[in-house]
C-alpha cells in the first residue's frame, strides 16, 4: 500500500507548486511555452548517501535534520530504486550480524543501476585491516554486490569502483560507466528524458560542438551525433578518465575531452594565454556553431556568459532557476529562446531542473 504522504495527487500539488515557482523566476524572460517531464512519484532514486547511527548497540540508517543533534532514523525509503529498498534491510542486518563490519561504521552510500549493477560504500571513523576485508568479501559475495572500504586517507576496493549504467534514447542503447566518487545523475528515468530532449532540440545541427562541464559524457554522448566535431572540457580528474571510457564503449570517435575549467577555455578561446593541456589541439580549425553548458548551482560567471553569446546555437542545462534566469537576462540581449523545459529530477523537494535552447537573433 502506498504512503499517503507520496499519493500522486500530492505529487502533482508539489510538482505544480514548483512550476509555479519557476514560471514566476523566468518571468522577465520571454517564455512562450515550457515543456513539463514529471519523474515517477516513487522508486526513482539510483544513488542513496545515509548517515549510520549507532544506538542500543546496533548500526541504522539516518539522516540529519537542521538544528537537531539527534538524526531522524530511516526504515523505509520509497523513493529509492528498487534495488536500494529491497538491499537496505537485510544488508544493515548482515552487517549489524558482524563486529568488524559495524565497528565505528560512518556512513554508508548507494549507486546503483537500472540494468542490475549495485555497489555500496561503507566509510569510517577506524582503519580497515585484511580483518575486515575478509568480512567485506563474504558480505559482498552473500549480496552479489560490490563493495568499497573507505577511511581517512584508505579506500579498499574488493571488486570495482563503478558500475555500469545502460540508458535508452531515442531508439539506441548508451552504456555509461558510472564511478563511485564521481557524479551522475541520481534519477535515471528523467536523465533518459533530459537526454531525449536535448537531443531533439539539436537534430539537424551543423558545424561543431563545444561542450562546458560535460562530466562523465552523459549528455556528450548522445549529442554528438549531430555534430562533425566535439570539444569538451571538464575539470574532475575522475570525469575525464570516465567520459574517455564511454565515448570508446559507445563507439563515438569525434569528440575531444580537455581536462580543464569553463574560466579557463574562455581565456584559450580569447588567446588570452597558451595551455599545455591544448598542445596538441588546434582550436582555429573548429567550426563551432553550438555551445552546450551545464554548470553548476552558481550557473556561468560574467566572462563564460560573453563566451557563449558569441555562438549561434546555445543549449543550457541548469540545476537553479534563478542563476538560470540571471544568465539568460544577458544572453537574450543577443539570443531568443527557442525551446524550454521543466524536469522533475528531485520529486518531493524544492529542485527543479530546467533546459533552454536558444538562438542568435537576425539582425536587422
Amino acid at each position: 500500500m502506498t504512503d499517503p504522504q507520496y499519493s500522486r495527487e500530492k505529487y502533482r500539488d508539489q510538482l505544480n507548486n514548483k512550476i509555479a515557482a519557476y514560471t514566476e523566476t523566468v518571468s522577465n524572460l520571454d517564455f512562450s511555452e515550457i515543456d513539463v517531464f514529471p519523474s515517477q512519484p516513487l522508486g526513482f532514486r539510483m544513488r542513496a548517501e545515509f548517515r549510520i547511527w549507532h544506538e542500543d548497540g546496533k548500526a541504522h540508517y539516518a539522516m540529519n535534520r537542521p538544528g537537531e543533534k539527534r538524526p531522524y532514523i530511516i526504515t523505509q525509503f520509497p523513493i529509492g530504486g528498487p534495488l536500494i529498498t529491497q538491499l537496505m534491510t537485510p544488508l544493515l542486518l548482515a552487517i549489524n550480524s558482524s563486529s568488524l563490519l559495524s565497528k565505528k561504521l560512518f556512513s554508508l552510500e548507494f549507486l546503483t543501476t537500472r540494468s542490475g549493477e549495485v555497489l555500496v560504500t561503507l566509510i569510517y571513523h577506524r582503519p580497515l585491516d585484511t580483518d575486515w576485508e575478509v568480512e567485506a568479501k563474504a558480505l559482498q559475495e552473500e549480496f552479489s554486490i560490490g563493495v568499497i572500504g573507505r577511511s581517512k586517507k584508505q579506500k579498499v576496493v574488493l571488486q570495482s569502483d563503478f558500475v555500469t549504467e545502460t540508458l535508452e534514447v531515442d531508439g539506441r542503447e548508451y552504456s555509461y560507466q558510472q564511478v563511485e566518487s564521481g557524479f551522475t545523475q541520481p534519477n535515471a528515468g528523467i536523465n533518459q528524458q533530459m537526454l531525449t530532449w536535448a537531443s531533439q532540440c539539436l537534430q539537424g545541427s551543423t558545424g561543431d560542438l563545444v561542450e562546458l562541464y560535460c562530466g562523465n559524457g552523459n549528455f556528450t554522448a548522445v549529442l554528438a551525433q549531430h555534430f562533425d566535431q566535439v570539444l569538451a572540457t571538464e575539470i574532475s580528474k575522475v570525469s575525464v578518465a570516465s567520459a574517455r571510457t564511454n565515448f570508446s564503449a559507445n563507439g563515438i570517435e569525434n569528440v575531444t575531452v580537455v581536462r580543464m575549467s569553463s574560466e579557463e577555455f574562455t581565456q584559450a578561446l580569447n588567446k588570452e594565454r597558451p595551455f599545455r593541456r591544448l598542445a596538441e589541439i588546434e582550436l582555429d580549425s573548429y567550426k563551432f556553431s553550438t555551445i552546450f553548458v551545464d554548470p553548476p548551482r552558481a550557473g556561468l560567471d560574467e566572462d563564460t556568459v560573453k563566451l557563449i553569446s558569441r555562438f549561434d546555437n546555445i543549449l543550457y542545462i541548469s540545476c537553479n532557476p534563478q542563476t538560470l534566469a540571471d544568465n539568460l537576462e544577458q544572453i537574450c540581449v543577443t539570443h531568443k529562446i527557442e525551446s524550454a523545459a521543466v524536469f522533475d529530477q528531485f520529486p518531493w523537494t524544492a529542485h527543479l531542473e530546467s533546459g533552454v535552447l536558444l538562438k542568435r537573433k537576425n539582425e536587422t
